[in-house]
Formats: structure tokens, C-alpha cells, sequence
């Protein structure tokens, strides 16, 4: 089959991550009619052609962006939102790098490695792919399909597939070595990378080695993020804020709030003079070290027989700094053995009271993460006699973890001395560091997952139509998953400072059998160049819950030379994860807005072995143009609609505290409800904390729908070679019914889970001539408006941010054949991290804005 001009332009219209070297290879190889696997369909075609819309990035478009790390280029796309882990999510991050497309959530984007599945990885029982465990100098393209899969690859494949391709046929050597730093002199980065390729008579190996060290920023280093930035609604004004857990100590009693000083006094607690700055010792942006090894090797066993093997070995070092530890207890008061310093205050002996302290004392807690992950594959695949194709491999995949808490104090220990007497909180001396060091710990926990899949595959032509050849493709699969992890002996016994953490791990298995056929319905009629229709299934059976299937159906029109329409309708699934299913009952501290309470509900998480499987229709439709009048200029246009049943979530901790407790009086109220009554809630009014349970369940709906448009124009002018890209996605609504409330996020910024812009685009502009390359990219993030300001009665200074814009420039220079220089600016006019009433962290959302500011980076390639 030929390719035509609209064939072309739907491979190459990919705009700002294009595929301009793709398209060149397959202009050089179209003679031969090779037939290739488009991520999206197990048949293998002579064409790019699919249903389904496809971005590729490829490997220049990588190095262009100056990333040391896949993630800092798929987090980028229009069709990424959300919350996906960066080096600066400090808190909670665990040193990860998640995508997460149509804002859906990680969990729901399959990550592949040459078509097969990756390894959940990452700290504790994992349940999504770090991408930290994929060396970018090994990666020949990405290929992103923004579609639901679930009938071609399984479970996850919700949002879409990404598809990362690996060198399979580099000959040669080529070492790069890259470098970055921020403009304020922090947050370095050093990468080496060293890639060796060679071919024999029957074929081919690849080996890989990239190291990468990345230093780190602090909050305090920012003028936008240097402190907790709290607001005074009635006088319009701000102040720097912070915890109520401060140095000194901070006693919470019936007719009391006290701060304690450095000379064992006590005075009324007030926020804005003595809350805790804890931005001066948090990370702005996290420090990490990774090592990557990659081998890919191919071998004909016969003229019809190829032996393919691939693996992947990381090992990351990464690090988190929070503030020193806040720790918090109750006793009873005795002023006979604690002193009567509290009396005068309005404390009374004998009264039972909450003491909470910034362990300032022994300073900033540290969290660290080692990470081993480790993929195998050994596959074979060929041909029989009548040209079908078959395939089968082992795919093997551990990860192995062991996270560390710095600084951390027993407390158990301090309150058995506390109820001994040879311990009193009310003496600053006692809260010495030499007199704490008896009681200081290491916390130690580890974990790992472990995947096994096994898969067998056919592909051919199974009989010839009036418009073409039907293409079929079928295939089994068993997978084995198992995960666990071990919290440290203290905290899974409740003895330190934190509840009792209890350990995750469990396992499941799957069968399943798919089949997809490409039915080529019309060719060569009028208004019809060629009409395909695409159709798949797959049947599935868990160990956990048994068995089901899901479907998906595809049209494409072309209609010409110049236009095609084309269509997909299919049901996905998401299966629980081990974590989701068997995770142990853990606290978390979660963001909470109450009258007279904390700042911090203690809410309680977990898995639910109940769980049943996330159940999606999904839609996509929309056309390629290539028009004959305008060469070199190509545009798609592609609707989706995603609507998601038996979500698995946890519901909104602020409906909870809303819906549960009474605002006016801090009563408890709806306890008959199921809500209520599951989350036990908890008020301690003396104290304000609130506490409760919320852990895992299939609840609610979750519907997303809206538009990606995309440009490309290519063409010559001035002596030099063009290229322009426009990608933009447009969001129509995000709308998640937790069964108890119904929120639509379009346009929201929130406080945890990230944002949903009604708009994203990118823009691309590229020039080169004989020897050179520069580039100009902008990134615009729509206005958006916080979540923490949607109910009628918040008192809101900074309720909705503007738009922002990034600007990136880049160039690279060909000294000779073997040498080459790359450099840019990333963030070119040091745009600043936007503030909103209601952010994240560091004032803003680390998930959604640049917080480095100014970043210039620089490589030189060398090459034989």
C-alpha cells in the first residue's frame, strides 16, 4: 500500500512533540511495505492509519527539551493534568515521577516498554510505573495513544497508553553529557549517558548506561515560597503563618491556648506572631540519584525464527526534607511535679490537656528512598509458511524498596516517661537534643511488587475482501502480580508518635484472550478512498473477582487524499490493585477548614478487599486534513468522552468533616447516614482535632469530556527548513459523583489533586539549517480558579490564578561528525509560581506551575 499525503500527516501531526524523524523513515522504507504495530492495535500495518489518535515524541524533541527524565517531557503534553509526582512534590512524593493523561489519575494511564507491560514501581506496594526506571538516552520514541485500550492491552488503559520504544537496531557509540542549574544557582543536575550498538550477520545488540545527580532547592530560597503565606480576610491582607505546632511547645486546655518560650513562660497563642514557619527547611525542589542499565538484543534463531530480549535495571537514591517533626500527646496536668506555670494561665490542676511541639530540637526530618527495579523480557516471534506472524514472551519485573524517616522521636518511650515522672514536657530542658537522644529513631520500612506475564499471539490477513485484505490478531495472556510492604517494627505497633501502621500484601492472577480484526469495508469509491473498520475484544478472569469482557469498535473515512474522519467506541476496565485491595490501615494528615479545629484531621486510609473492578465508556471522533493547497500543512481535530462507573476512590475529606459535623456548634449530626456512620468521626473540641475514617471504595462516577486540536505546517523559507506545531486541548468538564456530592473540576485548582485548565496549549517553533537547530516553544496554562473558594460563604483574598505562560528556547550545533552541542532556557523570563488561597504547597500547586523559575541547560553529544 502507498503512502499518501493524508497518511503522512496523520503520523507527523503530532504538534510541539512531533514525529518528524518517524515520518522520515517511513518515507525511506514506504518501497519495502514493512508492516509495523501502531501502539492501539495488536495487527501489524504498512501505516500509521489507525482510529485512534496517536502522539509521538521522538528522541530529538526529548533532547531538545534538555530532560534528564521522561516525565519532564510526557507531564508537558496538553493532555496531561492532574496530580503527577515531580522533583518538587517534596511532600509525600516518595522521589516518584508519574503521568497522569485527562487528569484521571496515574492509575489509570498504562505505561508500556516496547509494547508490554512495565513494572509497577516505586516505594511500598506500588501501583503505578515510576518513570525514573526508563533512561531517556535509550528511548528511540514515545508513543502516546489518548484513547481507552483496555480490549488490546488490559487493565489500565482507562485514560490511554503510553508507549515507551526502546533502540532495538543502534549501531555505534554515543555518549552524552549534560548539565543544568537553576538561575538562582541551585537545583543542579548532572547526566552521562553512553549508548553502544552493534550488528551481526543475524543481529542486532544494544547496551545502555545513563547516570543522573540531581541536587536541590529549598522553599526558603523563594521569595513566593520562603513561608506559609496565611490571609487576613477582613483587613485584606497577608501575614507569614505556619503550624500550631511550634518550638516551645503549645497547650491546648478548656479555657486555654498557650505558647510556650524559650524561658519556660507561657503566653496566649497567636497565630500570626507564633506560628511555625515550616517552608525554612522544606525542599522546593528534591534531590535524587539514579542509575540506569539497558540492554535490548535481537536474534534470528532461523530464517523465520527471532529470539528478542530486553532488560532494564535502576537503582534511584532520593530524598525528601520536611520540617522537624510535630509530635503531640495528652496527660493530666500535676502541678506538684510539672510545675504550677500553667496556673496562672487558666490551666487547672488535674486537668487532662493536648501538648504539641515543632521538634526544632532535633531538627528537620529527613525521608529517603532506595529503589531497585528490575525487567526482564525474552520473547521469540516469526513466521509460518503462509505469512501469518506469531509471537510469544516471558515478561519478569521486581521492584524493590527501602525508605527511611530521619529525626524522629519515639513518643511512646517520652509518655512512659511522662507517666514515670523522669520526663516533663512543661521543662524546656527536658526537650533538650542531648537528653532527646535517647529517644530519637530511624524509621525503616520496605516493599516491592513483583510482575510475571506470559503471552502467546497471532497476526495475519485472514481472507480477502473487494477493498483489501482483513487483518486479524489474537492472542492469550497470563499475569501474576504480587506486592507487599513492611512498615517499620514501631510504627506497625503504634509506639511511636504516629497510629499504628499496619503492613500491606496480597497477590492476584489473570487469564486472559483477546482477538482484533481490521475489515477494510470500502476502497477507491467515491467520497471513499478507503473505509476501514477496526473491532477487538478481550475476556478477562481474576483471582479477586472473576471474570468479564471488554470491547472496542473503530472507524476511518477517508473520504480523500486530503480528509479522514475517524471514530472509537469501547469499554476499559480498571482492575484494583494489590495496594487498593490489601493495603493496611495507615493515618494520613489531611488539609481540613472547620471552626475551632486544627488545620490537620488525622483520616485514616486503607485498602478495601471488596473492591470490584472501575468499569469505562469511552469515545474519541474527529478528522485529519492535509490539504493538497497548503503543502507541508496538516491539522487533526479529536473529541473524547470518558465516563467512568464503580470509581475506586475515597471520598472528599472536607465533605466528610461538612456533612458530619456541625459547623455553628461542632455537634455531630447526619449519623445515621452510611457516610457517618463508615467514618466514625471524631471531634475532641478541647483539643480541635478531628479524626476519622476514609478508606477505600467503589463509589461514584467520574465523566470527562472535551477536544484536542493540532497544527503542523512544515516548509522552507529564507534557506532554511521550518517547522511549526500548535497542540491544544480543550476541557469541557470533569465532573466526579462520589455518590455523596457531585463537583465539577473544569477550570478548579485544588489543594491535593492537582488542576483541570479549561485550556492547555503548545506551541512550537522550529528552524534549522545545515548544521544547526534552534527552537522556541510556549506553554500556556488557562486561568483557573480554586476549589477551596467554590462554597458560597469562603472568605477568599486570592481566589483564582491568571493565566500563565512559559517561554523555552533551545538550539543545537553539529561541530563535525562526531561532536555536537545542545543548549537552552527553560522558563526564559523566570516566570514565578502563581499564589492562591487554598494551595498545595510552597503556596502553590508544584503539580500544575514551574517553581524553579529560570533554568538554563547544556549537553555536548559525541558520537561514532
Amino acid at each position: 500500500m502507498n503512502k499518501t499525503k493524508l497518511g503522512l500527516a496523520i503520523a507527523a501531526a503530532v504538534p510541539l512533540f512531533s514525529a518528524h524523524n518517524a515520518v522520515a523513515a517511513e518515507e525511506t522504507s514506504a518501497s519495502a511495505v514493512e508492516r509495523i504495530e501502531v501502539t492501539g492495535s495488536r495487527i501489524k500495518r504498512t501505516d500509521m492509519e489507525t482510529a485512534s489518535p496517536v502522539t509521538v515524541i521522538g528522541a530529538d524533541e526529548i533532547r531538545a527539551s534538555g530532560a534528564a527524565s521522561i516525565d519532564a517531557v510526557l507531564q508537558k503534553m496538553t493532555a496531561a493534568s492532574g496530580a503527577m509526582t515531580n522533583p518538587a512534590v517534596n511532600n509525600g512524593s516518595g522521589g516518584n515521577a508519574r503521568v497522569d493523561l485527562r487528569g484521571l489519575g496515574a492509575q489509570r494511564t498504562l505505561v508500556l516498554v516496547n509494547g508490554r507491560r512495565m513494572i509497577n514501581s516505586g516505594t511500598g506496594a506500588a501501583s503505578t510505573v515510576d518513570l525514573n526506571t526508563i533512561p531517556v538516552s535509550m528511548i528511540k520514541q514515545v508513543e502516546v495513544l489518548k484513547d481507552g485500550a483496555s480490549a488490546v492491552y488490559g487493565t489500565d488503559a482507562v485514560a490511554g497508553v503510553v508507549n515507551i520504544i526502546l533502540k532495538d537496531d543502534f549501531e555505534g557509540l554515543d555518549m552524552n553529557l549534560n548539565g543544568a542549574i537553576s538561575g538562582e544557582g541551585d537545583a543542579d543536575e548532572t547526566s552521562f549517558d553512553i549508548t553502544m550498538g552493534s550488528s551481526f550477520d543475524r543481529g542486532n545488540v544494544v547496551i545502555g548506561l545513563q547516570y543522573t545527580d540531581r541536587g536541590d532547592a529549598s522553599q526558603a530560597d523563594r521569595d513566593f515560597s520562603d513561608c506559609p503565606i496565611e490571609e487576613d480576610f477582613e483587613n485584606g491582607s497577608f501575614y507569614c503563618g505556619g503550624s500550631s505546632y511550634t518550638p516551645f511547645g503549645h497547650v491546648w486546655a478548656e479555657d486555654a491556648d498557650l505558647q510556650g518560650q524559650a524561658d519556660g513562660g507561657w503566653h496566649d497563642f497567636q497565630a500570626a506572631n507564633d506560628a511555625y514557619n515550616f517552608s525554612e527547611t522544606s525542599y522546593l525542589y528534591t534531590p535524587m540519584r539514579r542509575l540506569n542499565l539497558t540492554g535490548v538484543g535481537n536474534f534470528d534463531v532461523t530464517d523465520e525464527t527471532r529470539l528478542v530480549t530486553e532488560f532494564t535495571y535502576s537503582k534511584r537514591w532520593s530524598t525528601q526534607q520536611m520540617a522537624p517533626q510535630p509530635v503531640w500527646f495528652d496527660f493530666k496536668y500535676d502541678a506538684d511535679s510539672m510545675g504550677d506555670s500553667l496556673l496562672s494561665h487558666g490551666v487547672v490542676d488535674g486537668e487532662e490537656i493536648s501538648y504539641g511541639r515543632r521538634m526544632t530540637d532535633v531538627g528537620p526530618r529527613g525521608y529517603e528512598q532506595v529503589v531497585d527495579t528490575v525487567r526482564a523480557v525474552v520473547g521469540l516471534n516469526g513466521e509460518f509458511d503462509n505469512g501469518w506472524g506469531w509471537d510469544t514472551s516471558v515478561v519478569f519485573g521486581r521492584n524493590d524498596s527501602v525508605d527511611r524517616a530521619t529525626n524522629l522521636l519515639n513518643m511512646g518511650s517520652i509518655q512512659d516517661s511522662i507517666e514515670e515522672g523522669s520526663f516533663n514536657p512543661l521543662n524546656q530542658n527536658d526537650w533538650s537534643a542531648n537528653n532527646l537522644a535517647q529517644y530519637n529513631y530511624t524509621e525503616n520500612n520496605s516493599g516491592g511488587s513483583q510482575l510475571l506475564v506470559l503471552s502467546a499471539g497471532l497476526n495475519g490477513e485472514v481472507m480477502e475482501l473487494p477493498a483489501g485484505y482483513v487483518g486479524f490478531a489474537a492472542g492469550i495472556e497470563r499475569r501474576e502480580e504480587k506486592a507487599w510492604y513492611v512498615p517499620d517494627s514501631l510504627t506497625s505497633q503504634g509506639l511511636a508518635n504516629d497510629p499504628r501502621v499496619e503492613p500491606t500484601g496480597g497477590r492476584f492472577d489473570v487469564n486472559e484472550a483477546y482477538v482484533e480484526f481490521a475489515v477494510p469495508l470500502l476502497a477507491d469509491a467515491p467520497f471513499a478512498e478507503m473505509v476501514d473498520l477496526s473491532a477487538a475484544v478481550r475476556a478477562f478472569d481474576y483471582s479477586t473477582f472473576g471474570s468479564d469482557e471488554t470491547w472496542k469498535l473503530g472507524l476511518t473515512w477517508r473520504a480523500n487524499d486530503e480528509l479522514m474522519l475517524r471514530a472509537v467506541r469501547s469499554t476499559a476496565f480498571r482492575a484494583p490493585t494489590v495496594s487498593e485491595l490489601y493495603q493496611g490501615k495507615s493515618p494520613s494528615f489531611e488539609q481540613v477548614n472547620f471552626p475551632g479545629a486544627q488545620d490537620q484531621a488525622e483520616v485514616t486510609v486503607g485498602g478495601n478487599d471488596q473492591l470490584t473492578p472501575e468499569l469505562a465508556d469511552t469515545i474519541t471522533a474527529g478528522f485529519v486534513y492535509a490539504p493538497s493547497w497548503l503543502d507541508g500543512f496538516s491539522m487533526t481535530v479529536d473529541y473524547f468522552d470518558i465516563e467512568i462507573e464503580n470509581a475506586i476512590s475515597s471520598v472528599n475529606n472536607q465533605y466528610i468533616v461538612e456533612t458530619c459535623l456541625d459547623s455553628a456548634t461542632g455537634d455531630y449530626k447526619n449519623q445515621n447516614t452510611a457516610l457517618c456512620q463508615s467514618s466514625q468521626i471524631n471531634f475532641n473540641q478541647s483539643t480541635g482535632r478531628i479524626s476519622f475514617n476514609n478508606q477505600l471504595q467503589n463509589i461514584g462516577n467520574e465523566t470527562t469530556k472535551g477536544y484536542d486540536v493540532n497544527f503542523k505546517y512544515t516548509f522552507d523559507a529564507l534557506g532554511l527548513a521550518w517547522r511549526t506545531d500548535v497542540d491544544v486541548t480543550v476541557l469541557d468538564e470533569y465532573i466526579v459523583d462520589s455518590g455523596t456530592s457531585t463537583i465539577d473540576y473544569t477550570g478548579l485548582i485544588t489543594s491535593g489533586i492537582g488542576s483541570y485548565a479549561k485550556v492547555k496549549t503548545n506551541l512550537t517553533l522550529n528552524a534549522s539549517g545545515d548544521n544547526w537547530d534552534a527552537q522556541y516553544q510556549a506553554r500556556m496554562i488557562d486561568g483557573l480558579d480554586s476549589y477551596a473558594c467554590q462554597a458560597q460563604d469562603s472568605e477568599c483574598l486570592v481566589p483564582s490564578v491568571g493565566t500563565v505562560v512559559y517561554h523555552d528556547i533551545s538550539g543545537s550545533y553539529i561541530l563535525n561528525d562526531t561532536v555536537s552541542l545542545t543548549a537552552g532556557v527553560n522558563n526564559l523570563f523566570d516566570k514565578q509560581a502563581p499564589y492562591y488561597t487554598g494551595n498545595n504547597d510552597s503556596n502553590t500547586d508544584p503539580y500544575t506551575y514551574d517553581v524553579l523559575g529560570r533554568r538554563f541547560f547544556a549537553g555536548v553529544n559525541v558520537k561514532f
